[in-house]
């Protein structure tokens, strides 16, 4: 995933800790409005944790369990909650299965992909955000986005491609120092001996991936799946034709796009110029 911004699924684990600080809340006889002055948070965000609708935040746990004090039970049960935070809903099954992958391909016509996306870039995209974000939500994005990325290094077995347009590339997101930044990363992953960057060129008059952003991958018992992502969702295909199609697609937009040489060529190019 590169931005989802929807709230993620409502998991048991979110529906308990949000029961116990409710209890403990009313325990302390304490009105919503009067809960949330005290710790610093909205109506609205202590109302989802209580409905388990949003994931709590480790300053929000301590606040709760300093202005409740709740025994040391809230800061317990949050240790239990089960959802990564910061992970759009419809997105959470693709982020397992990436978890799984022997390994990963990734086209991209929109965004520097997530998995290559440094902090000043990420935070930028986050910041300008619309509908706006709270700081919170922000500081939690990140973070989802960090854990992430611990895929490219912590799994060296596994293969990853991506191929980003070179428009994408180009396009200087949070200023010119971040940009030369996060070419410098990109191509500092590209020499990794599991992780392969293509550029498609931007005279490149047509090439297979115009109609959408695309990943495939396969799982360890060798099934494959797909993942395609609009503004507002995204799409998972585990039907075999469907994949087969995309599978297609991709290979051969890999004919398509720059060699790896002189992909890492045109990008050196582009950190020179910035």
């Amino acid at each position: 995933m590169t931005d989802g911004n929807a709230e993620p699924e409502i998991s048991d684990s979110l529906k308990t800790f949000g029961e116990v600080v409710k209890t403990f809340r009313k325990r302390a006889r304490l009105t919503q409005e009067e809960y949330a002055q005290r710790v610093r948070y909205s109506v609205q965000t202590v109302s989802s944790i209580e409905q388990g609708r949003r994931f709590p935040s480790a300053e929000f746990v301590e606040r709760a369990e300093e202005v409740l004090d709740a025994f040391g039970v809230i800061r317990a049960a949050a240790k239990h909650v089960a959802r990564q935070p910061g992970l759009a809903s419809w997105f959470q099954k693709w982020a397992k299965l990436e978890t799984e992958a022997l390994c990963l391909y990734t086209y991209e016509n929109r965004l520097i992909p997530g998995l290559l996306q440094i902090e000043p870039h990420a935070r930028t995209l986050f910041e300008e955000r619309i509908p706006p974000l709270s700081d919170d939500e922000i500081e939690e994005k990140l973070l989802a986005r960090v854990e992430r990325q611990a895929l490219l290094t912590g799994r060296p077995n596994t293969a990853y491609n991506f191929i980003i347009e070179e428009n994408v590339l180009r396009r200087q997101t949070g200023g010119s120092e971040a940009h030369r930044e996060q070419i410098e990363h990109i191509l500092r992953m590209s020499e990794r001996r599991n992780i392969e960057v293509q550029v498609m060129p931007g005279d490149r008059g047509h090439h297979a991936g115009l109609g959408g952003p695309l990943q495939l991958l396969e799982t360890e018992d060798n099934r494959w799946f797909a993942y395609c992502e609009a503004q507002r969702g995204g799409l998972l295909f585990a039907d075999a034709k469907e994949v087969g199609i995309l599978q297609m697609r991709y290979a051969r937009m890999r004919t398509q796009a720059l060699t790896l040489e002189d992909s890492q060529s045109l990008l050196r190019r582009m950190r020179g110029a910035t």
